[in-house]
């Protein structure tokens, strides 16, 4: 039987993985300058959180967690999202005693859930994302928002559109949940099965669905917008006139409702309108959850955050056509002839690297020529010839691959010249 990855997961390759990597260390430098600190949490959780914090009338708790009984016979999940095991961490860790308030946590990490696999949607797939805990300020939300259109913005993406709604508080949403029972009843034997529960369960909900999003009642369904109280609709023009006071263009959408039951007041997603990018534009999304941290056993606070799928902004690189900036070479190959070489070799490399340099060799007993090739595939700035004749004299013979000048150095002299031609002394 051939051994294959689970439908839905991928390998992810060298030559990729510097992208993945590139990507990860420009999000993390984002979090830093907006003073965002980071958190890690366990990939399987207590199913309860999940039902608790997610909502049982989702999609991800109804139909795609992956869930299990463990050998203690409880109920584990692997977490479907990363806001519920922030939550979780920061009530059982009681971060909310910290002096200094909110508190503002991002994560990278693998999130699970079985769906159909296709472009852009694994059922392994990693998520970026970010919370800030402990704040009802509209500028919160204002920041969460810059911060992720940021860090598209620096890694190159243009065709973004943020799109923006508000759900309201709690009784603004009671009052739209009323309105939307009402507008769909009689049509509810034509939606869609999900459609027919969310309605009972969770009427916002059918607003997101897919199946039935061109139903003539969508076009006509209630909006979140006209049921908005005073205290919503002041707190909405708010986080808006901080938007375009940082001058972050923004498309407002009524029926975003996002598809977990945490959310309130702020909702919003990022989407990718590059030519060629795939069916489902959506490159990111978040809200408000007042009223998360309450349900997982913590006292009331505030927060507000959002994910990005990493999988779909390398996909958005690709379909504008971004290369990322990454340098795929070799400080210096080390070519050896010979026994008494071949041992000098691995010393050499040893000093070499705990110097901070960038070092490999031969392996495989390979010719000279054969090395040679090995360091032309590998990019390699700097060859480092050793043979008998070099090692008699104590030196090295080495060769700039770009220009072709090939110099000798007595041997211990190589790592600060070394330094110095990396460092830009050569140009």
């Amino acid at each position: 039987m051939e051994m294959r990855a689970p439908r839905g997961t991928q390998d992810i390759l060298p030559g990729t993985s510097e992208k993945w990597q590139y990507v990860e260390k420009q999000l993390t430098d984002i979090c830093r300058r907006y003073n965002y600190k980071e958190i890690r949490t366990p990939i399987f959780e207590h199913t309860e959180l999940f039902q608790r914090g997610v909502g049982d009338s989702t999609d991800i708790v109804q139909k795609e967690m992956y869930t299990f009984e463990d050998r203690g016979g409880r109920s584990i999940t692997l977490r479907p999202e990363g806001t519920a095991s922030t939550v979780r961490s920061f009530v059982q860790n009681k971060l909310f005693g910290l002096p200094n308030q909110p508190t503002k946590l991002f994560y990278i990490g693998p999130m699970f859930r079985y769906e159909r696999p296709q472009q852009g949607r694994l059922r392994q797939f990693v998520q970026f994302g970010i919370e800030a805990l402990g704040s009802d300020d509209p500028s919160v939300d204002a920041e969460v928002m810059a911060l992720a259109m940021n860090a598209y913005e620096e890694l190159g993406l243009r065709s973004l559109k943020l799109v923006l709604n508000s759900l309201g508080d709690k009784q603004s949403r009671e009052d739209h949940k009323k309105a939307l029972v009402q507008h769909f009843s009689p049509h509810k034997e034509e939606l869609c099965a999900d459609c027919q529960v969310r309605l009972d369960q969770n009427p916002l909900r059918v607003l997101d669905c897919k199946k039935d999003k061109d139903h003539p009642a969508m076009a006509t369904a209630p909006s979140i917008l006209d049921y908005l109280n005073e205290t919503s609709q002041k707190y909405y023009e708010k986080v808006k006139a901080h938007l375009d006071a940082m001058g972050i263009a923004y498309e407002i959408d009524p029926n975003l409702v996002r598809g977990l039951d945490y959310y309130n007041h702020t909702a919003f997603e990022i989407m990718s309108e590059a030519e060629g990018f795939g069916a489902i534009t959506t490159l990111s999304g978040g809200g408000r959850y007042n009223g998360l941290v309450e349900d997982i056993g913590g006292p009331e606070t505030s927060g507000i955050g959002f994910a990005m799928s990493i999988e779909r902004l390398l996909m958005a690189l690709e379909a504008e056509g971004i290369e990322l900036p990454i340098e795929e070479s070799l400080d210096c190959y080390i070519v050896a002839l010979g026994e008494q070489a071949e041992k000098e070799a691995v010393r050499l490399s040893y000093l070499l690297r705990q110097a901070g340099v960038q070092v490999d060799k031969d392996y495989l007993q390979r010719k000279m020529k054969g090395q040679f090739k090995a360091a032309d595939r590998l990019n390699a700035k700097y060859v480092v010839v050793l043979g008998e004749r070099e090692i008699e004299q104590d030196a090295v013979s080495i060769k700039d691959m770009k220009s072709g000048e090939q110099i000798e150095l007595p041997l211990d002299q190589i790592i600060n010249f070394l330094h110095e031609k990396l460092a830009g002394g050569n140009e």
